[in-house]
């Protein structure tokens, strides 16, 4: 067999180019510390690579949202938690309100301290997180949530809103409380209907409660209840009569298509009040209406006066367990966070593990391979500068 000139020098050059390329492929696994840099390296480790990488990327994307949850529900819980704290001073306040012995100034500085509240109250419902959105309204993140009307009632303008964020495959945790919740869904303190008391009341009585109990008859409706003699009647909004209760004993529940109502005390002849649904009242309103009542030298000593205020108390009472409800969703679901965080972080571990098994290099089996790859590439380079060199002439 005859070996040409032509095919020693290419079959000497790809000798060499082969051990070239695969001490560069050692090289630049030292370099990068790992085992497989490119798919043609190992292509079932390399697709068990691409595999692990993603699902750690979709990990990661889950931790941050998670992140963005714990830090919006972390502020909001904080902020509930002094809301608690004031909502609790404003109760002691309307306490020292109802003491008769107070003068007209002495209850000015207690309307003076409430309204002070009332202010801390409305910032935090108006709150904003790092990104200057507002915490407590919702969808409605760029618009203030609460603020006074021109009659100086307190206006929701956010949502019910719950901005979900996506904490594992298939699954969602709320990353904000709705304002209308934590401060404007409180369950009123009476029941389900609120009551409003007439300045000519002379009786000592209040309205001890007033809920619907058979929700199949009830009529909601604006009903007004008058003491005529020593019986009590009730009309409806139409002023036709619904019922009369001969010889009232306050002792007795007054029921009423679906309604019980049950009084403390009993109306003076002539007294009257109304009663108009209202299952939720709002915690800022009970205590802006409050203030105003207490301001009013007028009414503040009255019977209605105490009676009203008595009724308020109840509401801000209400108004505080709402507080601590809306604080129990923060709480729940920041332990939740916790619990899928950690889960993630243990993932991450085992196909951190995994991924280190498939690609990080044995550096001492590397430079193994190295010491040996750089011996065979001289010994080659060394053949082929021999053997090119060789001429027929040589031998003549």
């Amino acid at each position: 067999m005859r070996i040409s000139t032509a095919q020693m020098f290419h079959q000497n050059i790809n000798s060499v180019t082969q051990k070239q390329s695969q001490t560069s492929q050692i090289i630049e696994q030292l370099s990068t510390g790992k085992r497989v840099n490119s798919a043609g390296d190992d292509p079932v480790a390399a697709s068990g690579i691409g595999n692990l990488n993603q699902q750690n990327a979709i990990v990661d994307q889950f931790l941050k949202n998670i992140d963005y949850a714990k830090n919006r529900l972390s502020i909001s819980e904080s902020k509930l938690g002094s809301a608690a704290t004031i909502t609790s001073s404003v109760r002691e306040q309307v306490l020292r309100a109802v003491n008769g012995t107070l003068t007209d100034s002495d209850r000015q500085t207690v309307a003076d301290e409430m309204r002070g509240s009332l202010e801390e109250l409305m910032a935090i419902a108006n709150s904003k997180d790092e990104s200057g959105n507002y915490l407590f309204s919702g969808f409605n993140t760029d618009s203030q949530p609460f603020e006074f009307d021109a009659s100086g009632n307190v206006v929701y303008h956010g949502d019910s809103g719950v901005r979900d964020s996506v904490v594992a495959s298939g699954t969602t945790i709320g990353a904000n409380i709705p304002g209308d919740l934590a401060f404007m869904n409180a369950a009123n303190g009476l029941g389900d209907y609120s009551v409003n008391y007439l300045a000519s009341q002379t009786g000592e009585f209040s309205v001890e409660s007033a809920k619907v109990t058979d929700p199949a008859t009830h009529v909601a409706d604006t009903y007004t209840f008058n003491m005529v003699g020593n019986d009590l009647e009730v009309r409806d909004s139409s002023n036709a009569v619904v019922t009369t209760v001969t010889a009232f004993d306050p002792n007795n529940p007054v029921s009423f298509n679906g309604i019980e109502v049950k009084l403390d005390g009993k109306p003076a002849p002539g007294d009257s009040f109304t009663l108009e649904h209202k299952p939720e009242v709002s915690l800022l309103d009970t205590i802006n209406s409050a203030i105003a009542l207490i301001e009013d030298p007028n009414k503040v000593n009255t019977p209605a006066g105490q009676s009203e205020l008595a009724q308020m108390l109840n509401n801000v009472d209400s108004g505080m367990k709402q507080l601590d409800v809306a604080r129990g969703v923060a709480g729940n679901s920041l332990k939740s966070l916790d619990s899928y965080s950690a889960t993630h972080e243990e993932e991450k571990i085992v196909n951190n593990s995994a991924l280190s098994m498939l690609e990080d290099l044995d550096y001492a089996e590397a430079i193994t391979q190295l010491e040996q790859q750089q011996q065979a590439l001289n010994a080659a380079s060394s053949v082929f500068t021999k053997v090119g060199t060789v001429s027929l002439f040589d031998y003549i």
